[in-house]
């Protein structure tokens, strides 16, 4: 049985940033944690970007904030239906948390300000970019959680466990090509209505199962 895919558009992918481009009908897209400065990136880092493109991922970068950087990421992701996996691997960067800012936007997604629900990062905001972007992202990919892992060979398997026809089994998860998602692609830019989204004042409390911001002295009615 053939595994649907389709051409990504001519303007894939749309914003531009740290990462290579690799195999534009795969399913997987690796996102390497970056935890320190980007004018002195470690050599194994570079390794794991690599590692993955080599792997066959459709893309394979690095991610250092926990507001623009995911903003490009969604993006890129969205513009491209084939791309149904987000691994992210290395280290965790204290302070932004990228890696686990990714992992509670897919599972709550975000608040009618656009601030990242249950994140504990210090600016989990996504302005500058459609809802319509952010919920398509959570709907079209699995994330695979590999954080704080730094070995190019299970970055390997793990990125060819996610093109097999059959599934296959990786760690903890059953992983396969499901073919490219069933709706269009969204190509979009960031719009940087908020360039510095640190500056912006974070809610006191976000919950994730009432969508407001919350004062210090209404804490007891939320349980």
């Amino acid at each position: 049985m053939e595994i649907y895919k389709v051409k990504p558009p001519s303007e894939y992918p749309p914003e531009d940033g740290r990462y290579v481009r690799g195999n534009d009908y795969s399913p997987v897209a690796v996102c390497v944690i970056l935890d320190t400065f980007d004018f002195a990136i470690p050599m194994e880092l570079e390794d794991l970007v690599m590692a993955a493109v080599d792997a066959g991922a459709a893309l394979s970068g690095m991610l250092q904030t926990e507001n623009i950087g995911i903003e490009k990421l969604i993006c890129n992701i969205v513009a491209n239906p084939n791309i149904r996996y987000l691994i992210i691997c290395g280290r965790e960067a204290w302070g932004h948390l990228p890696g686990d800012t990714l992992i509670k936007l897919v599972e709550n997604g975000v608040d009618e300000r656009g601030w990242i629900i249950g994140s504990t990062a210090l600016t989990p905001y996504l302005p500058n970019i459609p809802e319509e972007a952010i919920e398509q992202f959570r709907r079209q990919i699995r994330i695979i959680d590999l954080i704080d892992c730094l070995d190019a060979d299970k970055v390997t398997d793990a990125v060819r466990a996610c093109y097999q026809e059959e599934p296959s089994q990786f760690e903890n998860y059953t992983l396969y090509d499901p073919g490219a998602y069933a709706e269009d692609p969204i190509c979009v830019k960031i719009s940087m209505k908020i360039e510095k989204p640190w500056e912006v004042e974070k809610p006191k409390m976000v919950s994730r199962w009432r969508k407001f911001i919350a004062d210090p002295e209404e804490k007891e009615m939320i349980g």
